[in-house]
């Protein structure tokens, strides 16, 4: 296994980083370079997930999520209810030119296209969905069904 060197300014989350990369690099090349992310300039895979943070808040009557896509234009967002508790978000990062990119110390940006289902704390529904895409950031504020609370007790 590669030895991971540990400098003073990087932290605990950074090695867990380097070391699921490590761990990912490992069985893509078992699987053949099958691989979800992409690679740094060492040749390491980098996990899909590193550039799709998304915070879901459960607000009153609806679910807010919000989603970082650094570097994404809007027409590149795709957003899609997939079922009433599970929201996919899809986007689309192109790469810089191939003379710009062999220059490169160290590069951990990834491109290309990256997808993430979301899990909602509640179920939702399409009616009322609205999305918004401002400076990198999706907002997507979902509508919550409304749930009968209670038991009916039939009278006889």
């Amino acid at each position: 296994m590669a030895r991971i060197e540990r400098a003073p300014y990087r932290t605990i989350w950074q090695e867990f980083d380097d070391l699921m990369a490590e761990m990912e690099s490992r069985f893509q090349s078992l699987l053949g370079g099958i691989g979800i992310g992409g690679e740094d300039v060492r040749g390491r895979a980098l996990p899909a997930v590193r550039d799709l943070r998304v915070d879901v808040r459960d607000h009153e009557n609806e679910v807010i999520v919000v989603a970082d896509l650094p570097g994404v234009e809007k027409e590149n967002v795709s957003v899609r209810l997939i079922d009433p508790r599970h929201m996919e978000i899809t986007s689309q990062r192109t790469d810089e030119t191939e003379e710009e990119s062999q220059d490169f110390f160290v590069r951990e940006r990834v491109y290309g296209q990256i997808s993430r289902t979301v899990p909602l704390p509640t179920e939702v529904t399409e009616d009322g969905a609205r999305a918004s895409f401002k400076n990198g950031v999706l907002e997507v504020r979902l509508k919550k069904v409304a749930k009968e609370r209670g038991t009916s007790i039939p009278v006889e």
